[in-house]
Formats: structure tokens, C-alpha cells, sequence
């Protein structure tokens, strides 16, 4: 049911008593809420979801109220508007629906344990205490916890304890916040704690089943990031304290609760002795992210969700601002080059894609809006180009500005843009509106036509794509100075191309840094004059070209089968970067052949041609002193290398397997995952099978339990695959918050397909009530989208998900990765012949 009028126009909360008894054993809770503020009209709305109200009273006489369930909605009569004290007696289930108040389940030496925790975003607070839960709706809590308390066990919320009377924890009052960032956890946990500078204390906690250096990392992280934030938003931090708690049950990455964030364990918590390279940066990306978000997000909010992206776009640019700043030895932006760019890039070319901001009312299209390749990655990029237009210094004076003036309060878009165009002395928000209101990018074409050296932008798509003369104001970026900096028509002329050349020096470019959100199609003369020299550009120069390549290839604007040739130009590249755009790339490939054909056959030596070379330098154990990049681009090159057949590399990974099958967990973290999943492949066996899926159900290390997950799901059995599917509703085995990568692993495996699009359709209903209320339970079809390309699964896409596509929070990814598998079928239909020959040719 929409929700046309907000509840915010009848009721302004500003202070919240909220006292909870939460009893694990019965799974009940028992509340009260008292809460003052104005009332807008007699007749109030307060949301509540899966509440028992027993009594409500206004200014301590008891008033008539209903409940709609369907609405979220405790609808109330007051004798007057006007100030009042409004008292709520309810009750309300523990539910193990990862949202609102629920438990987490872990084992600790053979014996399960749970802790409490919290997860309010978006809508859920009301499913704790009854509040207008709308982030417009700031006001000032009080919370007051009682618990079915056993000796020893801990008790965190936003702010610190300040006395325990008759078993009751309470806290002090909060600053004013919105109701989604409220948070508090129970139980049996350890912590590690440091202050920053300016004295906040910073803490990380877990359960007990992880070891005490597995808090170390991100805790200096964390006290490190706050110190940074303090001085580039030139605001102080305004709480006590930041702790950072590590839940095992956690629907999302991580969450920015005010002064308590919460984590996915994996997203926390690390074994400094043993931990994958890449890995390190995601923890610390994380919590810089979720750090970044108590100024950007907490301490200014957005008026309502269609501005999601003042939160998320800015925490995910500032992730890498920070992190850059700690740790520059890192190169961190290279991650955002491989990870945030394509992501954004694939997403934002399928015509129906969301804009940036978007319109929402019904609280069943909130979670939607979480997609994380537009209003994270898109989002981001597209502040990347506004800091790359104004500069940090402009950047920083107009967020200190922008916190200064809406703190404690609530912002749109359109003051972020003023703080920083007041700044930069430039309308921000004219060049920046092309990009938030509008879905999709520009792909600029550069040729030379009669001589000159002509310029034009058009909408790009990947499939069909209806063009209706959107244009963007577009920073163009180029490496020569007669290009302007800003592209706000349709054409640009920039002159005589041989002058022009000859006075630079270089061929010409566009968009160098790859900042901006665009792509580039050179003509033949231009991008002949590029290709002359590619070996000697720099990492993102080279990556960004393979990336520009592959999406026009995808879009069907040029032919996978002039691309082939080109790849072994860029395989002899120390560069991670690189790697990762070459082999984003030759697995694309994989697409437009059947398995075990020749044309398979002939990727798989394209495979071993590109990988032979840095496969025998970089081998599988690593040196002492080696670069960062030769430590990340290690698992590229050695999984082309077992991909291709390489037996020198399958036996290597044997060996290593052998040498530490009494302990698996020891295997080096950058690799492990890989000699895993070769041991399933080739030498696998049912006992290998039940020894790891084991491993896996007893092991806290994250870390090393998606590697188990990587090799499991890669198993070719019939009858281990059945097993294994047969744990995904196993929540000992397999938990809710995990089941998608392991659906993911075995739907990508050609041996576990058919079981897995069974499973999914059979259990629909399952998956529904399990995870449905989750952000990320549109991202089960996500997957399909991106796995699925023939005829016969586009068709039996159709046939499941056609009927689905009016559920609330599905219709438009349904729509759209409808639209991804009609495009892959239809590119696949049309390029198979020439793109096979293209790889015959170059292998033979």
C-alpha cells in the first residue's frame, strides 16, 4: 500500500523514552515507548509493524486508537493537537528475520550461542518500538534495556551506559537522529578499545568465537579513519564513542548506526596472520564507508529515501579518500577503478535502469532503491567528477559548510550542491542534475571527419534501448588542451586533426584518469594511433581502453572479434589492474561457446596463451618483497592457468593441497581458494566433499569459509551437487545472510545449473518468507540475469518471473534482467561465428 502522506504532517516527535525486556528464551519482547512532541492535527499516525499495542495513552489518560496493519500504521486520537506525551504499552515477537530486533547464532567449542542485535534500516525501527519512522522524523532517544541477563555478558547501544537499576541498562540520551540509525546488542562478547586524538573512544567487538587479533585490524582502522574525517570535514566527531560490532547474522555489508555501526563478520574481523591482500582493502573500505556515514548520513540525513545517494554515493567515494590517505602505498583507487566503474557502467547501459535519485512513496520500493551499481557505484563516480571539477580544497570548505549549516538536521540534493558551488564559485548542481536526474551515460564519439577533429555524445546502451535525446554536461578529461572542460552540447568541433596531433605529441584521449562517467569510441584512425603505443600507457589508461572496448562490444557497437586480437598485447602486464580488465574481458568470452566443444576448447588455450608467461613468474607461493600487484594479480593469472588445463599448475596446487591437508586453514589466503577448488575439480571425492563442508560449518574465519564455499559449489558430482542443495534451507549449515553466493556458485557451475534454477523455482516461496523483507532479495534474479544467455533459460526466465513482475520491489529488476538476457542471447546469436574464428585464429 502506497504511502501518499508521511506521517511526519500529523505528528512531529523530539524526545523518545523507549524501555524494552527482550527475552531470548520466549523470543518475546515487552515494551513501552513514551514519546513527546507536536501534534499536527487530533488524529496522529505513529508507525508500528508486527506490534501488539495493549494500551495507548495522551498526557496520562488513555485515548482511542487502530491499527492497519497493512499501512504500518497506529493511527490515534488525541482530545487536542498540539504538545503532548504520548505512552505506548505493547508486545512484539524476536523474529529471525535479520530486521528489527533479532538474534545471531554461533558456535563457540561444540556449544550454540546467540547474541542480540539490531537492524532498522529502512523501515524496520518500527518493528522495535513504535516511532514515526521516517529519517525526517529527528528527534532525541532514551533507551532504557532489560534482558534475560547471564553473568558476564555485554550491553553496547549509540551512546554510553550510564547506570544499571533492577537489571535495567540505561543510556544516555542521544543527539537528535532519525529512527533508522537507533542500535543496541547483547551478549556474550569480547572488545578491544583505543581513543582517537581528540579523545573519542573508538572499540570493536565480537563473539567469543573468533580470536583477539582478529579485532586488531579494524580497530586501527577505525580510529584512524575517524582522526582523518575530523580534519577533511573540519567538523569534530560528536559522539562518545564509535564502536564497531561484528554480527554473525547480518543481511547486509554493514550498517552506520550512530556510534554503534554494525558489520557482516566477514567485513570486520580478520586474521592478521592470514588474510588475503584484496581482502585487507574490503575491511578497510568498509569501515572507512560506514565511518564516513556518521557526519555524511547521521549527523546530516536525507529529508527522505529518493535521496539514499546523499548517503551512500558520498560514503562510497570517501571510503577511498580516506583509505588513500592511510594506507597510499595501497593504490586504493585502482580498486575503485575495477570494482566501483564496471559495475556502474554494466548496470546504468540497460535502458529502465533507475536514476541516481528517484521517487518513492510505498514503503515496499524503499529497499529497492538500494541498488548498489547506481546509488553506490554510479553515485560515487559521479562525485569522483565533482571533486575532480572543484578540487579538496573547494570539496572541503563546502562540506564544512553543508555539516555546519544542516547538522543535527536534514538535507536534500540541492543543498549539498549549493555548499559546494558557493565554494567552487560554479553551479555545481546545473552540471551535476544531468547526471542525478537522469538514467544511463553518454558514450563520446571521437573522429576526424573532413580533417577536423569532431566530438559527439549520445546515450549508450547494451541492448535495446529507446534514445530520447538525453544529454549530459560531460567533464570531458582530454590529454589535449583545445578540449574544454566541460561538454554541454550535443557536438564539439575541436579543430584541424593532423595540426592538433602534431603539436601534442600523443595520441589523442579522452577522459584520462577515467573519473568521469562516460565511455569513449575512437574512430580507426584515432584509436590506430592509441593502439601504436598501448603497451607503454599507464595501468588505468590501459584498463580503462579494455573496459571502453568490451562495453561497445556488449552494446554491439563494434565486434568482440576485433577485440580478441588485441589481448595478448596486455597479458605480459605486471599491473593488477590491467589483469583484471583483460581477464573481465577473456571471461566474457566463455559465453559464446558450448561446454566441452572445440570452440571451448580453443578459449581454454587462449586462456593458457595469455596466462603461460606470469603464471611461471609469479608462481604459487609468494616472495619476499614482492609489489602489492604481483601479490593481487597472483589469483588471476593462476586461475586462468587451471582454467586453461595448465597441468604444471594443477599439480603445483595438488602439491600444495598435500602439503597442508592437516591444515587447509593455513593455506596462504591469497591462493587458498584456488587450490580448493582444483582439489574438487580434479581430485575430488565424496570424503574430500564431506571434510570441507565440514570445515565450513565449523570454522568462524570468514575469510576462509568463502574459499570453502568457492570449492564446494564448483563440485561436478551429481549427486554431492543434490547434498549440497539440500543444505540451502539448512540454516545450520548454511546461513539465510550467505545462501545467495552459494546459489550464485552453483548456478555459474554447468554442472550444477539445471539443480540450482530447480531449487529456486520449486522454493520460491521459501526464499520469500526467508529473506524477502531483505534489501538485497531482488539481487537472487540479479544473479540469474548475469549467469543466464541462451534461448532456452531466456525463456524459462520469462515463464517464472513474468508472473512475478507486480510484487512490490521486483518490477524493475525483473523488467531489466529480462532485458540482460534478451541482449546476451541476441549478441550471442550475432557474434558467435566471427568471435570463434577470431579465437581460432589467434591460437593456432
Amino acid at each position: 500500500m502506497a504511502e501518499l502522506t508521511r506521517f511526519y504532517e500529523t505528528f512531529h516527535p523530539e524526545h523518545y523514552d523507549v524501555y524494552l525486556d527482550i527475552n531470548r528464551a520466549t523470543k518475546k519482547i515487552s515494551g513501552k515507548t513514551t514519546v513527546t512532541g507536536e501534534a499536527e492535527t487530533k488524529t496522529i499516525s505513529l508507525h508500528q509493524k508486527f506490534l501488539t499495542i495493549e494500551s495507548v495513552q495522551a498526557d496520562g489518560k488513555d485515548v482511542s486508537f487502530a491499527t492497519d496493519d497493512k499501512a504500518d500504521a497506529l493511527h490515534i486520537e488525541l482530545p487536542d493537537a498540539g504538545k503532548t506525551v504520548i505512552a505506548i504499552t505493547y508486545t512484539a515477537p524476536l523474529t529471525d528475520s535479520m530486521m528489527g530486533i533479532y538474534p545471531s547464532y554461533y558456535e563457540v567449542n561444540g556449544e550454540k550461542k546467540q547474541i542480540i542485535g539490531t537492524q532498522f534500516e529502512t523501515t524496520f525501527a518500527r518493528q522495535a518500538f513504535p516511532c514515526v519512522d521516517e529519517p525526517e522524523a529527528k528527534a532525541t532517544f532514551s533507551l532504557a534495556i532489560k534482558f534475560d541477563e547471564k553473568p558476564g555478558e555485554t550491553v553496547i547501544s549509540n551512546m554510553n551506559e550510564n547506570h544499571v537499576e533492577d537489571g535495567v541498562h540505561y543510556f544516555d540520551q542521544t543527539m537528535r537522529m532519525s529512527s533508522y540509525l537507533i542500535a543496541f546488542a547483547f551478549g556474550d562478547l569480547q572488545s578491544i578499545k583505543t581513543k582517537t586524538k581528540s579523545g573519542v573512544e573508538i572499540g570493536v567487538f565480537a563473539t567469543k568465537a573468533h580470536q583477539p587479533k582478529e579485532l586488531e585490524f579494524a580497530l586501527d582502522i577505525a580510529k584512524r579513519s575517524i582522526e582523518f574525517y575530523e580534519d577533511f570535514y573540519q567538523t569534530p566527531y560528536p559522539l562518545p564513542h564509535s564502536w564497531q560490532l561484528a554480527l554473525p547474522d547480518f543481511s547486509s555489508g554493514a550498517m552506520e548506526n550512530w556510534g554503534l555501526v554494525t558489520y557482516r563478520e566477514a567485513y570486520l574481523l580478520l586474521d592478521p596472520d592470514n588474510t588475503a591482500f584484496d581482502m585487507k582493502e574490503r575491511v578497510a573500505t568498509v569501515v572507512a564507508h560506514e565511518l564516513a556515514h556518521q557526519w555524511f548520513g547521521d549527523l546530516v540525513t536525507m529529508k527522505w529515501w529518493d535521496d539514499l545517494w546523499l548517503n551512500e554515493s558520498f560514503a562510497n567515494m570517501m571510503e577511498y579518500v580516506a583509505i588513500d590517505a592511510l594506507e597510499p602505498d595501497w593504490h586504493i583507487w585502482e580498486v575503485f577503478q575495477t570494482s566501483e566503474a564496471p559495475a556502474a557502467l554494466q548496470r546504468d547501459a540497460t535502458d529502465g535502469v533507475q536514476s541516481v535519485h528517484v521517487q518513492v512513496n510505498n514503503p515496499a520500493e524503499i529497499d529497492a532503491l538500494f541498488d548498489s551499481a547506481i546509488v553506490y557505484a554510479k553515485g560515487s563516480r559521479m562525485l569522483v567528477m565533482v571533486r575532480a571539477l572543484i578540487g579538496d580544497d573547494a570539496l572541503r570548505k563546502g562540506l564544512k559548510h553543508y555539516l555546519g549549516a544542516h547538522k543535527y538536521g536534514n538535507a536534500t540534493g540541492a543543498d549539498l550542491w549549493a555548499a559546494l558551488g558557493a565554494a567552487a564559485k560554479l553551479d555545481v548542481g546545473a552540471v551535476m542534475n544531468s547526471w542525478l536526474e537522469q538514467p544511463g551515460y553518454p558514450v563520446v564519439s571521437a573522429s576526424v571527419e573532413d580533417g577536423q577533429l569532431v566530438l559527439s555524445q549520445k546515450q549508450f546502451f547494451i541492448g535495446a534501448g529507446k534514445d530520447v535525446g538525453r544529454q549530459w554536461q560531460i567533464p570531458l578529461a582530454g590529454n589535449y588542451d583545445v578540449v574544454p572542460q566541460l561538454m554541454t552540447t550535443q557536438t564539439v568541433t575541436l579543430g584541424d586533426y593532423k595540426q592538433l596531433r602534431q603539436e601534442n605529441g600523443q595520441a589523442f584521449r579522452l577522459n584520462v584518469g577515467n573519473n568521469s562517467d562516460y565511455i569513449v569510441k575512437y574512430d580507426e584512425t584515432l584509436m590506430k594511433d592509441i593502439l601504436a603505443d598501448v603497451e607503454n600507457l599507464d595501468p588505468i589508461s590501459q584498463l580503462q581502453l579494455l573496459q571502453d572496448l568490451r562495453l561497445l562490444a556488449e552494446g554491439n557497437q563494434i565486434s568482440y572479434a576485433a577485440i580478441v586480437p588485441l589481448l595478448s598485447r596486455f597479458a605480459k602486464s605486471p599491473s593488477t589492474i590491467v589483469n583484471d580488465g583483460l581477464y573481465r574481458v577473456a571471461n566474457t568470452l566463455k559465453k559464446f561457446v558450448t561446454p566441452d566443444s572445440d570452440e571451448e576448447t580453443n578459449v581454454k588455450k587462449l586462456f593458457g596463451d595469455l596466462s603461460a608467461a606470469p603464471a611461471e613468474r609469479l608462481g604459487w607461493v609468494a616472495k619476499a618483497g614482492e609489489s602489492n600487484d604481483d601479490t593481487l594479480t597472483r589469483p588471476y593469472v593462476l586461475k586462468a592457468a587451471l582454467y586453461a588445463g595448465n597441468q604444471a599448475a594443477i599439480s603445483a596446487a595438488h602439491e600444495l593441497f598435500a602439503d597442508n591437508s592437516e591444515n587447509l586453514a593455513g593455506l596462504s589466503a591469497d591462493v587458498r581458494a584456488l587450490v580448493l577448488s582444483n582439489e574438487i575439480k580434479n581430485f575430488g571425492n565424496a570424503e574430500l566433499f564431506d571434510q570441507l563442508l565440514t570445515d565450513y560449518q565449523k570454522s568462524a574465519d570468514a575469510s576462509y569459509k568463502n574459499d570453502l564455499r568457492a570449492a564446494l559449489t564448483s563440485v561436478t558430482d551429481a549427486a554431492l551437487i543434490d547434498k549440497l542443495i539440500g543444505d540451502f534451507e539448512n540454516a545450520d549449515v548454511i546461513k539465510p545472510q550467505d545462501l545467495r553466493g552459494w546459489f550464485q556458485g552453483v548456478l555459474q557451475n554447468d554442472a550444477g545449473q539445471q539443480a540450482a534454477w530447480d531449487w529456486i523455482r520449486n522454493d520460491w516461496q521459501w526464499l520469500e518468507d526467508t529473506v524477502g523483507g531483505d534489501m538485497e532479495f531482488a539481487t537472487y534474479i540479479t544473479v540469474i540475469a548475469n549467469i543466464f544467455h541462451t534461448p532456452e533459460r531466456l525463456q524459462e526466465f520469462k515463464d517464472f518471473f513474468g508472473p512475478k513482475i507486480n510484487t512490490p520491489g521486483l518490477t524493475r529488476e525483473i523488467k531489466m534482467d529480462t532485458s540482460v538476457i534478451e541482449t546476451n542471447v541476441k549478441l550471442i546469436e550475432a557474434e558467435k561465428k566471427a568471435v570463434n574464428a577470431a579465437i581460432a585464429g589467434t591460437v593456432a
